[in-house]
């Protein structure tokens, strides 16, 4: 990058550190470092929950689907806003009037210790895993598209977030979120009018979308019903309403974004605002996606866009092979862009000669690229040894410093930096809570004052970053490691779910029946993950529902007078 941009860039991470700081003073004592004094507006709280999802494999991962693939991966989002209705009439006012700090911790008082000490463990387990994940995800991408160190990548990106999140609490976190937030929004919106106006004169945004119809981008909903199948409209709906009832009324990295609200009304404003708005920002992103991919039918694209992996092939024995493909993609790249200007022109009204022939040549020509493309990630799986290589999360900051002005790239790799800092240090922040909270409060040192368990929060919170920078790391390395968190993250929400559906939904569960219906939900959830095909999202609804029914069985016969160990 250009010096400019590292400025940028540097000048973002210190004005994020030190305005984190400054809030120190407002979080001296433990319900204002954990809850902020329960005294943010809802819209500060709002945002602040929006960021926590959008995290930097959101950014980069979402643009690249949408520039594979178009905007079918919205259908994911399709049960978000049910569940923010469900939840701001049941969660948000359940727990803010049970003066909790965790969800957890009323679990106890519903059921028994063991349920809290259970449920608390998964979500330190899965939740730091993914914290690790949040971070490499985006600093493998940087690393790779600057020529930088891994390590300092992923230093650049855990040490300013652990720093503000360790001294500031939850108000640092919300108040960064909030900035964070409009720099994204600003820098999505300035990315998109960028993909316009790099287009040719001839090309408008009427176009552009014309073309990404053509080229089937542009398909947002899939009514058939495959359980195999993720990005469908009823595994948005069904699959996707259950991980959304557990992500934001069982995590708590998202309970605790609502309980910092200045009243009921104001935490269910909060989850609101992401009923109404995440979807079209979800739907944003995606689009600018789409527009990457017509603005690369008349901008020859890189065959492969991870360039660490395009120098180990180009240095292997296979050297030739690659170069008669790279050969083969150029000719095929100039019949495409030709077809593109022919199908922009047959579509100019009163004018209909030839569009067929046009829409022929510019989907066979499609077609070619990406088999080409296949041929060329083979050449990559086989040189490097990785299996699942997929250069997708690159489509976007290649774009960003190949074709983007001085100045403009240090605000969007400074946006990508900030999607993962807003939802690392909510991690970092939860996980720290969870830590003091339920484990340390609740069994090693229950009387202290609030002095003490603020300085042990700051060390958790100091624990979990480098935790977090440290599975990052290890991450890389393992790729697999990813996918077990994300299947292990799966099982684990679905069950969680159920739990709290038993805890709030009837008063005829017992702690007994709660806690072995959690550990038969993930059994089952894990026999159903790897002896079929189901999509995860169907994982949230296995889930839920086998712990409400071997919860209430149980349940039920310990009633009838059989005592359960």
């Amino acid at each position: 990058m250009h010096p400019i941009d590292w400025l940028i860039v540097a000048g973002y991470l210190l004005w994020i550190v030190v305005d984190g700081l400054r809030r120190t003073k407002s979080s001296r004592e433990v319900d204002g470092y954990f809850l902020a004094n329960r005294s943010l507006p809802w819209w500060a709280v709002g945002l602040s929950v929006m960021a926590t999802q959008l995290s930097a494999v959101t950014l980069v991962g979402t643009t690249g689907q949408g520039y594979a693939d178009g905007l079918r991966f919205v259908q994911f989002y399709f049960g978000l806003p049910v569940a923010m209705i469900i939840l701001s009439f049941t969660a948000v006012p359940f727990f803010y009037r049970a003066r909790v700090y965790t969800a957890y911790e009323y679990l106890e008082r519903r059921f028994d210790a063991r349920t809290r000490a259970l449920t608390s463990i998964l979500f330190l387990l899965s939740r730091g895993l993914a914290t690790g994940v949040t971070i490499s995800a985006p600093a493998l991408v940087l690393s790779i598209v600057l020529g930088l160190n891994l390590t300092f990548t992923v230093l650049l990106i855990a040490i300013p977030t652990a720093i503000y999140t360790m001294f500031g609490g939850v108000q640092a976190v919300a108040w960064t979120d909030v900035k964070q937030m409009g720099l994204i929004v600003t820098a999505v919106v300035i990315a998109v009018g960028m993909l316009i106006a790099g287009l040719p004169h001839e090309v408008g945004f009427a176009q552009a979308l014309h073309l990404a119809g053509v080229t089937n981008r542009l398909q947002a909903i899939d009514f058939t019903f495959d359980p195999n199948q993720t990005y469908t409209f009823w595994s948005g709906m069904i699959g996707g309403l259950f991980l959304m009832l557990a992500y934001f009324g069982c995590d708590q990295s998202q309970v605790q974004r609502y309980l910092t609200a200045k009243s009921v009304a104001e935490g269910r404003h909060s989850l609101m605002m992401s009923a109404y708005v995440k979807i079209p920002l979800q739907a944003l992103i995606l689009l600018m996606g789409v527009l990457v991919f017509v603005f690369y039918l008349f901008n020859e694209p890189p065959m492969l866009f991870n360039p660490a992996q395009l120098s180990r092939v180009q240095a292997s024995p296979r050297a030739g092979e690659y170069a008669a493909l790279q050969r083969e993609f150029k000719a095929t790249f100039a019949a495409r862009q030709q077809a593109a200007y022919d199908e922009v022109a047959a579509d100019q009204p009163g004018n209909r000669v030839g569009i067929g022939g046009a829409r022929e040549r510019l989907l066979s020509t499609d077609s070619r690229l990406k088999a080409i493309r296949g041929q060329a990630a083979s050449l990559v799986r086989a040189v490097s040894g990785d299996a699942k290589y997929n250069d997708v999360n690159y489509v976007f900051p290649t774009f960003v410093t190949t074709h983007l002005p001085v100045g403009l790239v240090g605000l969007l790799i400074a946006a990508i930096i900030a999607a993962a800092m807003s939802a690392s240090s909510a991690e970092m922040n939860s996980l720290a809570t969870t830590t003091v909270i339920d484990v340390y409060r609740r069994h090693l040192v229950r009387d202290a004052s609030d002095a003490h368990y603020l300085l042990v929060s700051k060390f958790a919170t100091g624990f979990w970053g480098l935790f977090g920078a440290g599975v990052a790391l290890y991450a890389v390395s393992l790729g697999s490691l990813i996918e077990v968190v994300n299947r292990f993250g799966s099982f684990f929400y679905g069950s969680l779910l159920g739990v709290f559906v038993l805890a709030i939904g009837t008063r005829r569960a017992t702690g007994r029946g709660a806690f072995w219906g959690l550990i038969a939900g993930m059994g089952v959830v894990g026999l159903v993950a790897f002896s079929t095909s189901i999509s995860f999202l169907w994982y949230n609804v296995v889930g839920a529902v086998a712990v409400v029914v071997v919860g209430m069985a149980l349940s039920y016969t310990e009633r009838r007078g059989t005592h359960l160990p």
